[in-house]
């Protein structure tokens, strides 16, 4: 890891995190941009995310957005989980919208992050802002390297 630069070390981290995570696989999220403290990841709504409102149930939204927060958080080769998060739905989003959370860090200090999530739709549209405060664990994603 040492001879990685920032960027390297983020992208790093993000494929090996990716290997097991079985979620946000399994919910054919795209990882589209990964960097040091931000990410964007993409997922289709389907019909098997519908709640009785014909509307995508409020907990897929939250895993898409928490699953950018975490690989947002995890670019530095340092392992990471989420210690809280809340999310405000803004509006609502139907099946077949192709759902977009940016992942942004807004602090990091010590042990402790906050990473800010933006959910689009397709058009652009507000879907749902997300806050997640992150903290440290032991161990690395990436083994050093010499």
């Amino acid at each position: 890891m040492t001879s990685m630069n920032p960027e390297q070390v983020a992208r790093a981290c993000m494929k090996a995190m990716w290997q097991a995570d079985a979620a946000s696989q399994q919910l054919d999220m795209l990882i589209e941009q990964v960097s040091p403290g931000g990410a964007r990841i993409s997922m289709t709504i389907t019909s098997a995310m519908a709640n009785g409102h014909a509307t995508c149930h409020g907990g897929y939204i939250f895993t898409l957005a928490d699953s950018a927060f975490a690989f947002a958080c995890n670019t530095y080769n340092q392992r990471n989980v989420a210690q809280q998060a809340a999310i405000t739905f803004i509006a609502p989003a139907f099946v077949g919208d192709r759902l977009t959370a940016i992942a942004r860090e807004v602090s990091r200090r010590g042990r402790g992050g906050i990473y800010d999530v933006a959910v689009t739709n397709q058009a652009g549209d507000q879907i749902a802002e997300f806050r997640g405060h992150s903290r440290s664990v032991k161990g690395e994603l990436v083994p050093e390297t010499v």
